[in-house]
């Protein structure tokens, strides 16, 4: 299940994103390590059901053995909190649960991943990204086949074509968290600090990049991009202009030209001072943008980054209240964000509590730690969790706008190696590697372009 991803695909994603907003769940899940259900029918379409379903669960806990379970995962510090009050909330009604948590930021956590997987030292529960299937499970035996243990974790509450893309040789590798894309934000108080209004097109860019310097003086930008974010907005320049998916058929579907092309217009950002050069990131000493004082006092006043990463950009701000969504530029066509499975969680092929691992999962992705969760990250895939914020008025403002958004702008599917290690890695990785002799070493476009079709075309080629 690798190469071509059909349109069909990229409108269900889409439409679990946005139609699922209203789509109805179950009845209440036990938050317990719960006994299967007698059928998958009888827990989906009768409360007696589901009560006995409780009530076996409660007599499991009472009578159950001490279990310990180690679970993982990265983001910010709003995703950090939210993620340990659910999970001091799921021992407190479980007191034979006890969990250890391991989280940070991205940088380097897929590193340390790679070597706890290697070392068989993975936690029983770790939250993944949607391409660690395909590099760390090729053949569908790196995770634990979640099929297993769909009699304690409701799978129904998922769109199936979500789940095939977590499937490998009919092994489900993880459960899709949500679906994400990127979307443009901007700090209004510094355009209007510039005289400005916010951009909705490349041409406003372009042409507020020299107004930024002359007005606000040369530490202003309309916008910064790290050398992956880069890589986003070169993708999404040449799916908008030449109206096609980044990767068809396992190769780099851009020629040489159309690739030196991309390059030319992310070099005018820098020339036009719309964005800082990666070597005035560097000297930043931050390594993301949310962490960058620059932006979070406003001197970098724009970024394009994933819907689901909306509360960490937000808060980061000086003045929350500043960060606005903006348009999709449309210059060269029809706009056409890079939109994915935004994570998962799966569980460790070495666990010796697969099932209760599975009821803490089932807790925090259908059942009642999804109010405590909330949209820590993203907009969730499953249904039942949709219906749950919904109902409680916690499914509006940024985050659900900023979803709506890049579904509505998501044309075409992500190639799963699109983040594969070898081209997304920050240290070692292709796209930071190009970039910087982009940024650096103004290197020429054609000279990229072709180590761009290079690397990528080897990546695809692992499976």
């Amino acid at each position: 299940m690798k190469k071509t991803f059909t349109k069909v695909l990229a409108g269900s994603m889409a439409a679990a994103m946005v139609l699922g907003l209203g789509a109805c769940g179950g009845s209440k899940t036990a938050e317990t390590t719960a006994a299967p259900a007698t059928t998958a029918a009888a827990a989906e379409t009768t409360k007696a059901a589901e009560a006995a379903k409780e009530t076996t669960a409660a007599a499991a806990e009472a009578a159950g053995e001490p279990v310990s379970l180690r679970i993982s995962w990265w983001g910010g510090d709003s995703r950090h909190e939210a993620t340990l009050k659910a999970l001091d909330e799921y021992m407190a009604a479980n007191p034979n649960v006890k969990v250890e948590s391991e989280y940070g930021a991205w940088s380097g956590w897929q590193d340390k991943i790679a070597q706890q997987l290697n070392g068989n030292s993975e936690p029983d529960l770790l939250q993944i990204n949607w391409n660690w299937i395909y590099q760390f499970s090729p053949d569908g035996t790196g995770f634990y086949d979640m099929n297993q243990v769909s009699d304690v974790f409701d799978l129904t509450q998922y769109d199936q074509k979500l789940l095939d893309q977590m499937t490998i040789d009919g092994k489900l590798q993880g459960i899709p968290v949500s679906s994400t894309g990127r979307v443009f934000y901007w700090n209004k108080a510094t355009f209007e600090k510039a005289g400005l209004e916010v951009p909705k097109s490349f041409a406003d860019i372009l042409a507020d990049g020299p107004i930024f310097k002359d007005k606000l003086g040369d530490d202003y930008y309309p916008m910064a991009c790290g050398s992956y974010d880069r890589t986003i907005l070169l993708t999404y320049y040449l799916q908008e202009k030449y109206n096609k998916a980044w990767v068809e058929d396992g190769k780099l579907n851009f020629t040489e030209d159309e690739l030196a092309d991309g390059f030319d217009f992310l070099k005018s950002l820098e020339d036009n001072h719309c964005m800082p050069t990666l070597e005035k990131l560097t000297g930043d000493g931050a390594d993301s943008l949310d962490k960058n004082p620059n932006y979070i006092d406003g001197h970098y006043a724009g970024l394009i980054e994933w819907d689901s990463s909306v509360n960490k950009v937000q808060k980061a701000l000086e003045n929350p209240d500043d960060l606005v969504i903006g348009e999709y530029p449309a210059d060269y066509g029809t706009p056409s964000t890079v939109y994915k499975i935004s994570m998962g969680f799966a569980i460790s092929k070495n666990t010796e509590h697969p099932k209760e691992a599975a009821a803490l999962l089932e807790y925090m992705l259908n059942g009642d730690g999804v109010k405590t969760l909330g949209t820590e990250r993203g907009v969730p895939a499953s249904a039942k969790a949709q219906k749950t914020l919904a109902d409680a008025d916690l499914l509006k403002g940024m985050v659900a706008d900023a979803a709506k958004a890049s579904a509505a702008n998501y044309v075409f599917p992500l190639s799963p190696y699109y983040e594969d290690a070898s081209l997304k890695d920050s240290a070692e990785g292709a796209y930071a590697s190009i970039m910087e002799a982009m940024s650096y070493d103004k290197a020429d476009s054609h000279d990229l372009a072709k180590q761009m079709t290079e690397a990528v075309n080897a990546a695809e080629a692992q499976a």
